[in-house]
């Protein structure tokens, strides 16, 4: 069975989804996807929105790698932005220690022009 990744933020009539092509990456293998923005007035509402790959285990939080994106440059089909992403493993995306158990997530965080900060995340598998 193949597992999906979606991440669903709401705010008002807006959504923003973040489809990963594929949730589990393989050495030498890029994770990349698609960032959707569903809404009349998304344009006016979202100031960018960031794209965190984060290192997770027990005790701390590392980001690995970190995409900013302004929405006024991507493309647009009628009321749907769709904004593509890709970031290259490197050797942080690698656990450091066989004892302790890491999680590799990926954070989608839309920053409204309001000021409001809207977020969501899932699990990344990286063999």
């Amino acid at each position: 069975m193949v597992r999906q990744f979606l991440s669903t933020i709401e705010y008002g009539e807006m959504t923003v989804n973040t489809n990963v092509d594929g949730p589990n990456v393989a050495f030498g293998e890029t994770l990349s996807g698609t960032v959707y923005i569903d809404g009349d007035a998304s344009d006016e509402l979202v100031d960018f929105i960031v794209i965190e790959l984060l290192k997770r285990s027990e005790i701390d939080e590392v980001i690995i790698a970190k995409q900013s994106i302004e929405i006024m440059s991507d493309i647009k089909s009628k009321e749907t932005w769709m904004i593509s992403f890709e970031m290259v493993p490197d050797e942080r995306w690698e656990s450091e220690s066989e004892t302790r158990i890491q999680t590799l997530i990926l954070k989608t965080t839309v920053h409204l022009k309001n000021g409001i900060d809207i977020q969501d995340e899932g699990e990344i598998t990286y063999t």
